[in-house]
């Protein structure tokens, strides 16, 4: 088997990686990061949209089975997610409200001093 690279570049992927590029740069300038520093809060936030990803499924599966039942909403019980293997999202752990935050705001500092006082 022999790899033939394709005859004309596909520009989707040349502008995402051209962002990812400049986003990685805006990261170096602007982090006051080690660059044996990054891999942690990138790897965070990737890991924290795939968590929401399934996230959000699962509530979507439990808004609309709320909607036909008679009993309460389990939609913010995180006994309803845990069950389906799921990781339960506080409204404030979202990466929606992660974005919203002032700029200027220390998430990550923020964030590790609430987790070492749980």
């Amino acid at each position: 088997m022999q790899w033939i690279a394709p005859a004309e570049k596909d520009t989707n992927n040349a502008a995402l990686e051209k962002r990812l590029w400049d986003a990685a740069d805006q990261f170096r300038a602007n982090s006051g990061l080690k660059s044996q520093e990054y891999s942690a809060p990138v790897l965070g936030l990737i890991f924290l949209r795939f968590a929401e990803v399934r996230f959000a499924a699962q509530r979507a599966k439990l808004e609309k089975a709320s909607a036909s039942a008679r009993r309460g909403s389990r939609v913010d019980e995180p006994a309803a997610y845990h069950a389906e293997g799921i990781l339960y999202l506080p409204a404030e752990a979202r990466f929606d409200s992660l974005l919203n935050r002032p700029e200027p705001e220390n998430i990550g500092a923020k964030d590790n001093r609430r987790l070492t006082t749980v």
